[in-house]
C-alpha cells in the first residue's frame, strides 16, 4: 500500500487548500460513498472531485495512477493523498463518532487489505453497477466541488 503522497503546491492551490475526496462518478459504489460523505460530513471538511474531470485527471497523473480506469479512490487531507482502503479510513476518521470506528481498517496488514481492496475495486461495476454518465450535481451540491472538479 502506498504511503500518503504530498501534492504539489500548484495542485493544492487548485484545490483551494481544502481536503478533497476524488471519486469515480460512473461507479454506483463510489457515487454512493460520495452521497454518504455529503450527508455525514457535517463540518463540511471535504470538497469533491470527479475522477473523470480535468482536475481529477491531473490528480491521478500527479500520483502516477491511470487516468482511464479509476480503480483507486483518493482522499486528500492536509495536502497528503491517501489511496485505497487508507483513503476510506481517513474519510471515516474525519467524520467523528460513530463512523470514526471504521477507520480501524487502516491497521489491517497490507497482505489482507490490499487484495481485499483490489478484489472489490476490479469488480465494482459487475457487483454494484455502473452509471452510463457521470452524475450532474444540483447547484447546492456543486458548491462542494473543487474548481473544475465536476466538469
Amino acid at each position: 500500500m502506498p504511503r500518503p503522497s504530498a501534492l504539489s503546491p500548484d495542485l493544492m492551490q487548485q484545490l483551494n487548500q481544502r481536503d478533497v475526496i476524488v471519486f469515480d462518478g460512473e461507479c454506483v459504489l463510489c457515487s454512493g460513498f460520495f452521497k454518504f460523505m455529503l450527508r455525514n460530513d457535517r463540518q463540511q471538511q471535504f470538497d469533491f472531485v470527479l475522477a473523470q474531470s480535468p482536475l481529477g485527471a491531473q490528480l491521478y497523473t500527479a500520483l502516477d495512477l491511470p487516468t482511464d480506469d479509476f480503480e483507486t479512490n483518493l482522499v486528500i487531507v492536509d495536502g497528503q493523498a491517501h489511496q485505497r482502503l487508507d483513503a476510506f479510513a481517513m474519510a471515516m476518521r474525519s467524520l467523528g463518532w460513530p463512523w470514526r470506528v471504521l477507520s480501524i481498517c487502516r491497521f489491517l496488514p497490507a497482505p489482507i487489505k490490499d487484495p481485499l481492496y483490489h478484489l472489490i475495486a476490479r469488480n465494482r461495476y459487475a457487483i454494484f453497477g455502473r452509471y452510463d454518465t457521470c452524475m450532474i450535481p444540483d447547484a447546492a451540491t456543486r458548491s462542494r466541488f473543487a474548481a473544475n472538479g465536476w466538469t
